[in-house]
């Protein structure tokens, strides 16, 4: 749809605002720029319109964007919890991931990744800290959507203790505990040591907590862990196996699992040849991660590397 170029104007009524608005930014060089900040003010402005704001209501919503700035810091990013918590992410997710040609479902990046991950041999325990929680083996593969193996994939690891914490938000857990970065061999495998996962509530001391009582949500995520699995000539994959009940996947305040990265995690309540001397209960789960060809690329973390733990 072609929208006319309007010449400035004094604005006299309601109906002058957003063409004088398009006019102001119509010579902006950038076409990509253009489309994106042409359309979102045609849409900023139909929203105002059909909701007509009041100027109190106009002020506290300033007020709550403000507020995402300054519950962002080192350990929070505020900003990606909204974006997460009203659905944004996921949308942009699934247009941009769509699970179409055979490789693995994407899923959110989450507000806590931090990146610099310590190096780990296949086999490693990445419970670096004193951490509760049964037991768990996770092993599994790298492949192209043809099954064929990829070797050297390189995977980035984490998740949160079962205490509902990220250990960047834990001053009592040492620095990177449960995060790690694996190898693939020469067969596509990979396996680690960690506990099993356990749902936890995102930080609610902010805005967005405002926003989820005022919407009377709860602040869950469903147990997972998070991945992003990179190699070579292949498309970077960022997701999360999910492990937790049906009604807890489907109430992700996040919105973030879906079907097929529901993983199987098996509870061991016997002895098992394999892991002869492990406490019982405790938990293994295998799964194949499948990427399609393409130019990788790696996320920006959007927290510091840096630890001051004490935070939610």
């Amino acid at each position: 749809m072609q929208h006319v170029t309007v010449e400035p104007k004094l604005i006299e009524t309601v109906a002058d605002v957003t063409p004088t608005v398009l006019a102001a930014m119509s010579r902006t060089s950038n076409p990509r720029l253009k489309q994106l900040m042409e359309s979102m003010v045609r849409h900023l402005h139909e929203f105002i319109i059909e909701t007509r704001p009041t100027e109190e209501e106009f002020e506290y919503g300033l007020r709550w964007i403000a507020a995402l700035g300054h519950h962002t810091h080192e350990t929070n990013n505020e900003v990606v919890l909204a974006a997460d918590v009203l659905g944004a992410s996921t949308l942009i997710d699934l247009i941009n991931n769509d699970g179409m040609q055979g490789e693995t479902m994407s899923a959110l990046l989450g507000p806590f990744y931090r990146g610099q991950a310590p190096a780990c041999e296949c086999g490693d325990c990445i419970a670096r800290s004193e951490t509760p929680g049964p037991t768990l083996y996770f092993k599994g593969r790298v492949t192209g959507v043809d099954g064929k193996p990829i070797a050297d994939a390189k995977l980035d690891v984490w998740q949160a203790s079962p205490v509902g914490l990220y250990e960047n938000q834990d001053a009592e857990q040492e620095d990177f505990n449960l995060r790690g970065v694996f190898r693939t061999d020469a067969d596509g495998r990979f396996h680690f040591t960690s506990v099993k996962p356990a749902g936890y509530p995102v930080p609610t001391g902010g805005p967005v907590g405002d926003l989820l009582r005022a919407q009377r949500r709860h602040p869950m995520r469903p147990a997972h862990i998070h991945f992003i699995v990179s190699a070579p000539g292949h498309k970077t994959l960022i997701t999360q196996i999910f492990s937790d009940t049906p009604q807890a996947l489907v109430t992700d305040v996040v919105f973030g699992a879906k079907t097929q990265i529901v993983g199987k995690f098996v509870e061991h309540t016997e002895q098992h040849p394999d892991y002869p001397e492990t406490p019982l209960p405790f938990y293994s789960c295998e799964y194949q991660f499948k990427l399609i060809e393409g130019e990788p690329t790696y996320p920006v973390p959007p927290i510091s590397g840096s630890k001051s733990g004490g935070h939610r």
